[in-house]
């Protein structure tokens, strides 16, 4: 990934932050039939090893826990907060007409080596955690004993668990540091108006 130094996003806590929160990352694997990709929640634990460990599960017909043995290196992609910016929501566009559309956004490239769970128990407590986590905001949060069973045994038996140990984090956070700060708290206060807040934040942390 291209990332000049000043879009370089090397903070622990930052690079964490994009990561957990949308945990939805996209998998990258390379094998005999070329690239490929899968999009996968994560669950992100950054105190196992050095830099953290990722836990998910596929689908057992997905070839990906097949085709990519444990210890193959792999990489996940997690992305923060985007959006397209205007030149016109730069105050000196206006007074010397030098600026340009751009994207601001944040990203994480976690690379790291897969481990391959088929185990039952692996895979019904991460269902477990992650159920509970992404219904805690519901009026009544669903969990497993809500269903039979035999149900939930049948579906845990269709799905493989796989864990990334992280060896390398990558940061790039472009957030218009390239720009003055008038430019840059502009822009911000234009998104927050129209709902792009934790960009707008991200924007304005950088002053």
């Amino acid at each position: 990934m291209y990332t000049p130094p000043h879009f370089a996003l090397t903070q622990p806590e930052q690079l964490q932050r994009i990561i957990d929160a949308p945990p939805l990352g996209v998998l990258v694997t390379s094998g005999p039939g070329g690239l490929d990709a899968d999009h996968i929640p994560f669950e992100f634990d950054p105190a196992s090893g050095p830099l953290g460990k990722l836990s998910a599960h596929v689908a057992r017909a997905n070839t990906l826990w097949q085709r990519c043995p444990t210890g193959t290196e792999v990489m996940v992609i997690f992305r923060g907060a985007e959006s397209y910016v205007s030149p016109n929501w730069y105050p000196s566009k206006h007074e010397a007409h030098r600026q340009v559309p751009t994207w601001n956004y944040e990203v994480v490239h976690a690379h790291g080596r897969i481990t391959v769970l088929d185990d039952e128990r692996f895979v019904r407590g991460l269902v477990a955690r992650l159920t509970k986590r992404h219904e805690a905001a519901e009026p009544k949060p669903w969990k497993m004993g809500d269903s039979s069973p035999a149900f939930i045994d049948e579906l845990l038996g269709k799905i493989v668990g796989i864990e990334i140990e992280l060896t390398a984090l990558t940061g790039k956070s472009k957030l218009s540091q390239n720009k003055e700060a008038s430019d840059r708290l502009s822009a911000a206060e234009t998104l927050d108006g129209r709902g792009t807040t934790e960009l707008a934040q991200a924007m304005r942390r950088t002053v």
